[in-house]
């Protein structure tokens, strides 16, 4: 067990299982939108990888560049930088696979959301895999409140702005996207609901 989280971290159980199957091996460039000290990413930094992470905590990004030099001394520090997910600074079409897990659930409101879901889906190459993991109303839709504009007080005390898995169908038809595992929802003792979408642009 020690061997397996040292090679891979502490990685989402769910990215995890992406890479068992082997789905991003022919990737090449990553972005982490969100990337906090780079728990999703010890794998790819120990494989060398095109790494890249961008986050709004300034201390968060000193932890993934050191995580990041620790890992793959040749990768450019200046690939990870502060930044919000609704203005990535990169080109269009460029990343082969693209994690924002835990960050999409922060929008202030659907046009939030859908700032930052555009702005993730510009730089990703067709073909290229977008892994996302968010809280969503599925299976607790009796239990949250209505906060207005999109966002709703969960049991557990938080607010979020909360999708279903209709809007997440009708977003992967907007974006012309694929679903490249189903929908799927963790419900953590009706506290909260997390939910993986995992999209491939088309």
């Amino acid at each position: 067990m020690n061997a397996i989280k040292e090679y891979f971290g502490d990685i989402d159980i769910y990215l995890f299982d992406q890479l068992l199957k082997g789905r991003f091996d022919h990737c090449k460039t990553i972005l982490d939108v969100g990337c906090g000290g780079g728990r999703n990413l010890v794998y790819f930094l120990k494989n060398e990888f095109d790494v890249y992470g961008i986050d709004p905590d300034p201390s968060a990004i000193r932890r993934a560049q050191d995580l990041a030099t620790s890992l793959n001394p040749n990768l450019s520090s200046g690939q990870f930088i502060n930044g919000v997910a609704e203005n990535l600074p990169y080109s269009k079409d460029y990343f082969d696979l693209v994690i924002c897990s835990a960050v999409l659930h922060f929008a202030k409101d659907q046009n939030h959301f859908e700032q930052m879901l555009s702005s993730i889906w510009n730089v990703l190459k067709p073909g290229g895999y977008l892994f996302t993991r968010l809280a969503s109303s599925i299976g607790i839709e009796h239990l949250i409140k209505d906060k207005g504009n999109g966002t709703w007080l969960l049991p557990d005390g938080s607010v979020r702005y909360l999708v279903d898995e209709e809007a997440l169908l009708k977003y992967t038809s907007t974006l012309n996207g694929m679903l490249f595992e189903p929908v799927k929802t963790t419900n953590v003792q009706n506290l909260r609901c997390m939910t993986t979408w995992c999209l491939q642009k088309m």
